[in-house]
């Protein structure tokens, strides 16, 4: 009897709008992503298996990126926290400069419009880490200036949210 695997379409899923139950469940997969599909279901109003099928269709989508673990920087030994700016000739966008990322300590490398035009988030164990890795910065053709900017205090640090602010403000928000 001859196969016809060929013939059969495979699932697909198609693409659709992030609706308000998506938003809630990605929220709380944010929040926590070891809870189970019972606990999250349980929180946005949905049971466990539908929520099962919008994780599934998330992933398929893309939406869903990737599954994290956030690690504390000082258990691993990497308290000193800054945010360089690199100005360099041309776009900035070099091959050498891109290979800032082979360093586990570059966190983040944004291509920025601004009086730079990179920035990198970089995590090391100390001030004299962090000039060794600025000298690896400086080494790079093209390299004119870098601005760092050493964090003292973490007020919020958080990945992607899934929610929208439907209405902003109309005046600012109050001083406390």
């Amino acid at each position: 009897m001859k196969s016809n695997k060929e013939t059969i379409q495979k699932n697909s899923t198609p693409s659709r709008p992030v609706d308000a139950f998506d938003r809630r469940i990605l929220g709380e997969l944010v929040r926590n992503a070891r809870q189970t599909y019972a606990e999250i279901g349980t929180k946005v109003g949905l049971s466990a298996p539908a929520v099962h099928d919008r994780v599934k269709r998330m992933i398929a989508s893309g939406t869903i990126s990737s599954t994290n673990a956030a690690i504390d920087p000082m258990s691993v030994g990497k308290p000193f926290l800054a945010f360089v700016h690199v100005d360099a000739s041309g776009w900035g966008k070099s091959e050498r400069m891109m290979k800032l990322r082979d360093f586990p300590e570059v966190e983040e490398l944004h291509s920025v419009t601004g009086d730079c035009c990179v920035i990198l988030k970089v995590r090391t164990a100390n001030a004299d880490a962090m000039e060794r890795f600025l000298a690896q910065v400086y080494a790079l053709p093209g390299v004119r200036a870098t601005r760092s900017y050493v964090v003292l205090t973490t007020y919020l640090d958080r990945p992607v949210q899934a929610e929208v602010t439907e209405t902003w403000p109309d005046v600012p928000l109050p001083a406390v």
